[in-house]
């Protein structure tokens, strides 16, 4: 088996003169560069995107020891709630684990591809050792991680498989999540599935994963039922879920929609709202994905169908022991069982984690069992009948 492995340190780089190392060298050409860039008014266009798109938010140890790491984490957004709650803080956890004085950086998009970009060049900039970076756009990002290869920093994509040299990749297996979510709307619409409608809303075209989820759900759903329209979702925002959804309603008529393949949780919310503002009722089954709070609330009030649940712990643990590894300059043998292909690079070493699905009828034994969320943080008061209904409380 054919292992990845960071450059040394020491090895020289073949255009810089004897004796200057080459990261130090690109990195000064970064600084100078980044610090252009911001002359240019680059910073001025980062500023629309708030205070969360700036690079800066750092955890561990200041300064930095003999033998410890400075990562940097490169995620879309601070809105969706996953990001927060299970993504950032289990990374950290992991990396504290194997590596106790290693400090980490953070840094969000705001799903603006150029706002990231700069991120990364910054973070460069400042002396990170490893990435592990969740694209905003995949194709966009393509030359910041040649140019982190190019400086000998590793990267690994997380969540999104990145375009160019990246090191390692950690995700779930996106064509099962699309297999799921089409499995379990033909469960829904029952035996005469082949004579019902349905309105597939999918993902960004800027995320290969909402690709993969596509093609996952069209290899159960084709020739088993009737896809009357469909539609990528701009950004993953449930406000343009809704827009779409809202036009679905239009052209095929209120009573003509049997069930809808939402690609999220936050997609199937902007559907949700737009099915009940054309005051269809009953709700048709609507899918969904991620195990968000607010989707799996809605599963116990019988608003979504189903979701897919990807436990986040072992994605965050992998990447976070992909990151140490390589950059202390070893191998990912034992920690990545697989290999996959981008658009510009083969063989990348890959993490890819089973989905599961959940519907109102195993979520005591997937998601509380798991300890993704508690019992009182999806029956509040608002959900207690539901609940007692779906046997969470009694």
């Amino acid at each position: 088996m054919r292992c990845f492995r960071t450059y040394p340190r020491t090895r020289p780089h073949p255009r810089t003169h004897p004796g200057t190392h080459p990261r130090r060298t690109t990195r000064a050409r970064l600084r100078a560069a980044v610090a252009v860039a911001t002359g240019l008014g680059l910073a001025v266009s980062l500023a629309a995107c708030g205070k969360a798109a700036q690079v800066g938010e750092t955890a561990g140890p200041t300064g930095h020891h003999r033998g410890a790491l400075r990562i940097g984490v490169l995620l879309p957004d601070n809105e969706i709630a996953r990001f927060q709650r299970f993504d950032k803080p289990l990374i950290q956890q992991r990396v504290k684990e194997l590596c106790p004085r290693c400090t980490m950086t953070y840094a969000y998009a705001q799903h603006d591809p150029a706002a990231q970009r700069y991120q990364v060049e910054s973070m460069m900039a400042n002396g990170v050792d490893v990435l592990i970076l969740d694209a905003v756009d995949t194709k966009a990002i393509r030359h910041s991680v040649i140019q982190a290869h190019q400086a000998h920093v590793p990267v690994v994509a997380y969540d999104r498989l990145a375009e160019g040299p990246v090191s390692g990749y950690v995700s779930f297996d996106n064509y099962r999540v699309g297999e799921l979510q089409g499995q379990a709307l033909l469960r829904a619409l029952g035996p005469d599935a082949r004579h019902r409608q349905i309105v597939m809303m999918n993902g960004s075209t800027t995320d290969p994963n909402a690709a993969w989820y596509e093609r996952g759900a069209l290899s159960v759903l084709k020739g088993e039922v009737r896809i009357g329209k469909s539609y990528q979702t701009v950004g993953w925002r449930p406000e343009n879920a809704n827009h779409n959804m809202t036009a679905a309603i239009a052209i095929l008529g209120p009573h003509a929609i049997d069930g809808v393949l939402a690609a999220n949780d936050g997609v199937a919310s902007g559907v949700i709202a737009a099915l009940k503002t054309a005051r269809i009722h009953p709700l048709p089954p609507v899918t969904g994905q991620d195990a968000e709070l607010n989707g799996v609330q809605r599963i116990v009030a019988g608003e979504q169908y189903m979701t897919v649940y990807k436990p986040f712990k072992p994605q965050a643990y992998a990447a976070a022991e992909m990151a140490v590894a390589l950059g202390h300059g070893r191998s990912l043998t034992g920690i990545a069982d697989r290999r996959v292909d981008n658009a510009t690079a083969r063989d990348i070493p890959a993490v890819l984690l089973r989905p599961l699905a959940v519907t109102v009828h195993n979520i005591k034994r997937t998601l509380i069992k798991d300890g993704m969320y508690r019992v009182d943080q999806i029956c509040t008061e608002k959900y207690a009948d539901a609940c007692r209904a779906a046997g969470l409380i009694g």
